[in-house]
């Protein structure tokens, strides 16, 4: 299989900075994002969180968070995959950490972190304790799931990539090394260098970020 194009699908907006700087090193590529377009009435009305259902968080243009409702994004995105390619894309590649489950292509290759990420990092972790850090309280629950194929269970933390401050981001790493962690692995595609770096200073501990961790995955296929 020839690669020609690479689309790449955020449930953001663009231009989406977190990880452009990262897939760019590897090869421009298209990129969908499914609020594109969308004012705040309109997010709103499509994509409110419902009263206990399973909720994503992403960045706007402007640099807020928002909470969506998962099973609305989910929606969205094969509708973005549907035209990614369209637009003749080789690789779609979907920058989430979220499940979604079912998404079908025709004939562009596919990569779903929900599936890459836990497999290949819990090989990685083995017999060791990971700290999951995740974006929002509300997602630990289901992230327990996610995560089960750990040789131990996990540890979990909370702070947004989108809004938490340095401090925020420091004592939910103490916290990951205070319940006996051994490795902080980030569970969203916006945790940045900036947060790895203050993650290890805090905890001193090996810190994995999932979107360089796909990057340097995908680069492997181009």
């Amino acid at each position: 299989m020839a690669i020609s194009k690479i689309g790449t699908l955020t449930i953001g907006q663009a231009p989406c900075p977190d990880i452009a700087l990262l897939l760019d090193a590897a090869l421009p590529p298209q990129v969908a994002c499914v609020l594109d377009g969308l004012d705040d009435a309109a997010i709103t009305a499509r994509f409110a969180a419902q009263p206990g259902g399973a909720v994503l968080t992403s960045r706007l243009l402007d640099g807020r968070a928002v909470v969506m409702d998962k099973p609305a994004v989910g929606t969205a995105v094969q509708s973005k995959i549907n035209d990614l390619e369209a637009q003749g894309c080789d690789i779609i590649a979907l920058l989430c950490t979220g499940e979604f489950h079912g998404q079908p292509t025709q004939r562009a290759w596919l990569l779903e972190p929900d599936l890459i990420l836990p497999a290949t990092q819990t090989a990685l972790v083995g017999q060791r304790r990971a700290g999951i850090l995740v974006p929002l309280a509300s997602q630990i629950g289901s992230e327990k799931e996610k995560w089960h194929s750990l040789a131990r269970e996990p540890v979990f933390a909370v702070a947004s990539p989108y809004t938490a401050s340095e401090e925020e981001v420091a004592t939910a790493a103490r916290s990951l090394a205070a319940q006996g962690a051994d490795i902080i692995l980030t569970d969203c595609m916006g945790f940045t260098a900036w947060h790895k770096n203050i993650c290890a200073r805090e905890a001193a501990l090996p810190v994995v970020l999932a979107n360089q961790l796909l990057v340097d995955l995908l680069r492997n296929l181009l």
